[in-house]
């Protein structure tokens, strides 16, 4: 990208746009989700199984029940209690997930809700206590990555807790997403606002005689909230709750060096860290033709490679490589929940209490990062164009695209209609879609 002159600008993205176009012709246009999916259904079926979670937010309450969280920063932390019905075996692919395509849901097809209540903390506690009672004292929190509404982590982890089998109490931790693919900068200080809050329903965890062993799964972004917090705790309290023995990092875009510092502050008793790695992510390859990061992501180095061989031997960090793994996701973003092998293997090493290794890298998902200030007309005219074939792919980003451009165009005038041009133009050779 250069600037020529006052009032020219011109933009050269050659090779970001020709990869996107190229997974948006893969992919092809996706239908929408229907919003309101939590809104709870009256029953399920015969053979329908159901996965009953704890969820702990940073998110701000929803003007629609069934949303329940908004995208937008909440004041504090709040919970509620979520059960979700998942369609019988018999028809469904393991590692997926059964999205309504109207409300409400049919439950012998799609996943839906059967409950979705707000608690408070004392009520937390207690559900807490019913899942532990029931003979299940391993805690398994999981918490998600970028471009996640709610209603996405509730029916995601709801699969993973599902698929796994894994004998466990179901924690998920969600924080503030607005769930599109143009929202990378809101997304990641959105981690940065949630890392108190899930230091403090780790150290809960940890602290209650009900909870045995406690479990960590992080994906994507959600690994930068899941080793801050982790390495936060160890800071205040001179080390990471004993309790919380196993830490899965899936696909982390994470800084390599802030990394090495969160490994190092966690000190040498920290939890067994596992890492989650695939090498042909297409998502982080696009990002990094975008930002050019001269850092390397620690879902994105080579681990046969050094100094990275080396340093994941010293650290003990047992890496999985999913490389060859296939994935229905053509972005080979979620390879760690979609493919029922991995799945039933993780559920395995829950239940053992093991770390899962190999070798490899990979997965990430910084696809556009929305900046403020004199620079951000830039900043956003190229996010734009290099995202408009993810608008196409992406239903949420479909919705927040046009009042992008529009607000692009407020600020730059004659010169927006040249970038909103080259944006639109894979969309358009899409069939306008």
């Amino acid at each position: 990208m250069r600037m020529a002159g006052a009032r020219t600008t011109r933009w050269s993205i050659g090779p970001v746009r020709g990869l996107w176009l190229g997974l948006a012709l893969g992919l092809g246009a996706c239908a929408g989700t229907p919003h309101g999916v939590l809104a709870p259904v009256a029953e399920t079926v015969p053979g329908a199984s159901r996965v009953e979670m704890l969820v702990a937010t940073t998110r701000k309450s929803a003007a629609n029940p069934g949303e329940m969280y908004s995208g937008e920063r909440g004041p504090g932390l709040s919970y509620a209690d979520i059960t979700v019905s998942i369609p019988p075996d018999s028809l469904r692919e393991p590692g997926s997930v059964q999205w309504p395509k109207s409300l409400p849901g049919n439950p012998a097809t799609d996943f839906v809700t059967l409950k979705a209540e707000p608690l408070d903390g004392i009520e937390a506690t207690g559900r807490l206590g019913r899942g532990t009672r029931a003979g299940k004292r391993h805690a398994l929190v999981f918490v998600h990555g970028f471009n996640n509404r709610f209603e996405d982590a509730v029916f995601r982890f709801a699969q993973i807790v599902h698929d796994t089998g894994a004998d466990v109490v179901p924690v998920l931790f969600t924080w503030p997403s607005r769930g599109s693919v143009l929202a990378y900068g809101y997304d990641r200080e959105s981690t940065n606002y949630s890392r108190n809050a899930l230091e403090g329903v780790l150290r809960r965890l940890a602290r209650s005689p009900e909870v045995g062993e406690v479990t960590v799964l992080a994906h994507s972004m959600g690994n930068w909230l899941a080793l801050e917090s982790l390495r936060q705790m160890a800071i205040r309290d001179g080390r990471v709750a004993p309790k919380i023995r196993n830490v899965v990092l899936a696909a982390p875009d994470v800084d390599m060096d802030l990394a090495r510092e969160a490994f190092r502050d966690m000190g040498p008793t920290r939890p067994k860290l596992s890492l989650f790695v695939s090498q042909d992510d297409n998502a982080l390859a696009a990002s990094r033709l975008v930002w050019g990061s001269a850092g390397a992501r620690l879902g994105a180095i080579d681990p046969e490679a050094e100094p990275y061989r080396s340093e994941l031997a010293r650290e003990n960090i047992a890496v999985l490589n999913l490389t060859k793994q296939q994935s229905a996701d053509s972005l080979n973003h979620g390879k760690f929940a979609g493919s029922p092998q991995l799945v039933a293997l993780l559920g395995n090493r829950l239940a053992q209490g093991q770390t899962m290794t190999d070798s490899r890298v990979g997965l990430g998902d910084r696809i556009v990062q929305m900046t403020t200030g004199a620079a951000a007309t830039v900043g956003t005219a190229a996010g734009l164009a290099v995202s408009a074939p993810v608008a196409v792919i992406d239903p949420q980003s479909r919705e927040s695209y046009g009042d992008h451009l529009t607000s692009l165009g407020r600020n730059l005038g004659e010169t927006a209609e040249g970038a909103a041009g080259l944006a639109t133009a894979p969309a358009r050779g899409l069939g306008g879609r």
